[in-house]
C-alpha cells in the first residue's frame, strides 16, 4: 500500500510536480478544459509494504498527464524505524509525470479504471490533489487501515460525487485481519507478526467502504460503483485499460515452505521443550540455561508487545489480548533462575504463569480476538517450564520437610 522513493527519485518528483503546477492551476479555474481523472491500481508486490497492491489517482489535460501518489515514504528518515514502531508514520504525496507511473512496477499487473466524471467534477479533483500536493499540504498521517494510499483517493472520489455515488452490494463479510491473510497467504511469518502485535480492533466485521483499505477491493469497488446524473444511472469507471501486464496474484514471493511455518516451529519448540521437561523431572533438576533463553526471548518480545500496547499511537495495538501471557515480566524469571535465594519468589511467578496461560488457553475461543494457530504451542513452552519448574521445587520441598 505504500512506496519508498530514493534520493534521485523524489528530485525527479519534485521537477515533474512543479512543471505541472501553472497548468494544473489553470485547469482548476477553467471548467472547459478537458479533464480526465483515471484510478490506476498496481497488484501486490514481493516485498513487505507492497503485499497489498498501491492505489494513484492520474490526472490529464491539455498536454499535462500527471499521477498522484499517497504513498511516498523515506527508508533513510532519521530515526525512521522506531517513529514507524512508534505510530508516527508520516507519508507524503506527490504528483509526477506519468511517464515515470510504472517505475518500481514493472513485474506487477497495473490496471487503470478513466472515471465517468463531469468535466467540472474532473476539474475539482485534479485542482484538491494539487493543492493537497503543495509541500505544506503534502505530508499526513498515514494509517495501514483507516488512511492510506487506497482510502485517500476513494475520499476525494466520494467528497466531488456526494451522495450521487452508489457501491454495489458487498460480497464478503470479513474482518481487517481476515483481509490481511489473504494477501499474506504466502508470507507465514509476516502474518505472524501481524496476528502477534495487532489486537482485537481488527477482528470486528468490516463493512465494504472499511474493506477498501486495500486497493484491490477499492479498484473491485470502482468497477461495480454506479452515480447518478440527471435522473440516469451511469457506471462510474467509463473504461478500463491494463498499463501493464502480470499476473492476478501479483509478483509475490512463493509460499513459506511448511517445515519453516511459525506452526512447525512453535510445534518443534514445544517438543524439545516437552522433552527436556521430563528429563528434568527425572533427575530433579531445572536447565536453568534453557529458561533463561526461552523466558529471556519472551520477555524481549513482551517489551516489543507493551509498547506497541501503551506506547505507539498504531491502530488497533490495543487492546491486545497477546499482552496477557507475551510480556516483560517473563525477564523475571530468565534472571532469578540463577539467584539461590529468589527460588520461593521464583516458584510463586511460574505457579502465576502457568495458571494464567492455561486460563487464557481455554477461554480463548470465546475472546473477540481471533489468533494464530502457532501462538498456542509457544504459549504451552511457557506453560510447560512454569509447570516443571513447580514439580521440581514441590519434590525439593517435600524431601525436605521428611
Amino acid at each position: 500500500m505504500a512506496g519508498s522513493s530514493s534520493m534521485k527519485y523524489k528530485l525527479m518528483l519534485v521537477v515533474a510536480l512543479l512543471l505541472s503546477s501553472i497548468n494544473m492551476l489553470a485547469a482548476g479555474r477553467d471548467s472547459t478544459i478537458n479533464v480526465k481523472v483515471s484510478l490506476i491500481t498496481c497488484y501486490p508486490g514481493s516485498e513487505i509494504y507492497e503485499l497489498y497492491g498501491h492505489t494513484m489517482l492520474r490526472v490529464r489535460y491539455a498536454g499535462v498527464d500527471v499521477v498522484y501518489n499517497y504513498g511516498i515514504f523515506d527508508f533513510d528518515a532519521p530515526n525512521f524505524m522506531y517513529r514507524f514502531v512508534k505510530g508516527d508514520t508520516d507519508y507524503k504525496v506527490v504528483g509526477y509525470s506519468s511517464q515515470y507511473s510504472l517505475l518500481g512496477y514493472e513485474n506487477r499487473k497495473v490496471v487503470e479504471q478513466e472515471l465517468n466524471l463531469t468535466p467540472q467534477q474532473a476539474a475539482e479533483v485534479a485542482n484538491a490533489l494539487h493543492v493537497n500536493a503543495l509541500p505544506e499540504n503534502a505530508v499526513y498521517r498515514y494509517n495501514y487501515i483507516y488512511d492510506n494510499c487506497a482510502t485517500r483517493p476513494r475520499d476525494m472520489v466520494e467528497k466531488v460525487l456526494g451522495n450521487t455515488l452508489h457501491y454495489p452490494a458487498m460480497r464478503d463479510t470479513l474482518t481487517f485481519r481476515e483481509e490481511m491473510r489473504r494477501y499474506n497467504a504466502n508470507y507465514a511469518w509476516q502474518q505472524f507478526g501481524i496476528d502477534l502485535v495487532l489486537g482485537s480492533g481488527i477482528d470486528y466485521e468490516l463493512d465494504y467502504r472499511e474493506q477498501m483499505f486495500v486497493p484491490m477491493v477499492l479498484m473491485d469497488a470502482f468497477a461495480g460503483a454506479s452515480i447518478e446524473r440527471r435522473d440516469t444511472i451511469m457506471p462510474l469507471v467509463s473504461a478500463t485499460h491494463v498499463l501493464n501486464p502480470g499476473a492476478d496474484t501479483g509478483d509475490v514471493l512463493p509460499p513459506t515452505p511448511g517445515w519453516m511455518s511459525p506452526l512447525a516451529v512453535s510445534v518443534a519448540m514445544l517438543l524439545l521443550t516437552v522433552a527436556l521437561s521430563v528429563y528434568d523431572i527425572k533427575r530433579r533438576k531445572v536447565s536453568r540455561w534453557f529458561d533463561s533463553l526461552l523466558f529471556g526471548f519472551a520477555g524481549v518480545c513482551g517489551l516489543l508487545i507493551f509498547f506497541l500496547i501503551f506506547i505507539s499511537t498504531h491502530a488497533a495495538t490495543s487492546p491486545n489480548l497477546n499482552g496477557i501471557w507475551l510480556h516483560p515480566f517473563s525477564l523475571l524469571p530468565a534472571i532469578l533462575i540463577w539467584i539461590k535465594k529468589a527460588k520461593r519468589v521464583l516458584y510463586f511467578y511460574h505457579f502465576l504463569n502457568f495458571a494464567v496461560i492455561v486460563l487464557l488457553l481455554v477461554s480463548w475461543p470465546f475472546l473477540p480476538q481471533a489468533a494464530n494457530m502457532a501462538v498456542f504451542p509457544f504459549m504451552l513452552c511457557l506453560a510447560t517450564r512454569s509447570l516443571n519448574y513447580i514439580v521440581i521445587f514441590s519434590c525439593k520441598c517435600t524431601k525436605i520437610s521428611k
